[in-house]
C-alpha cells in the first residue's frame, strides 16, 4: 500500500471531512482517485476516436451541392 501526501485548500479539507465524517477517508480518496483515472482514460479514448473520425473524413469522397441535389431528385417520383 502506498502513502500519498498532497496539499489542498483548507476549505476543501473541511468540506471533505464534513461530508465523509465517520467514513474511511483513505478508502474514499482511493475510490475518487480510481474514478479520476477512469475518467481521464475515457476522455483520452474519446479524443482518439474523434481524431480518427475527423482524419478519415477528408479521405471520404465528397460531392458538390449540385451533385447532391441531382441524386436527391433522381430518387424522388
Amino acid at each position: 500500500m502506498a502513502t500519498v501526501n498532497f496539499s489542498v485548500p483548507d476549505e476543501v479539507k473541511a468540506a471533505f471531512d464534513r461530508t465523509f465524517k465517520g467514513k474511511n477517508k483513505s478508502a474514499v480518496i482511493a475510490e475518487l482517485m480510481r474514478q479520476a483515472v477512469n475518467e481521464a482514460k475515457l476522455k483520452q479514448r474519446r479524443e482518439e476516436i474523434f481524431r480518427s473520425l475527423t482524419e478519415s473524413q477528408s479521405k471520404r469522397p465528397s460531392l458538390s451541392d449540385a451533385e447532391l441535389r441531382a441524386i436527391r431528385r433522381s430518387g424522388r417520383p
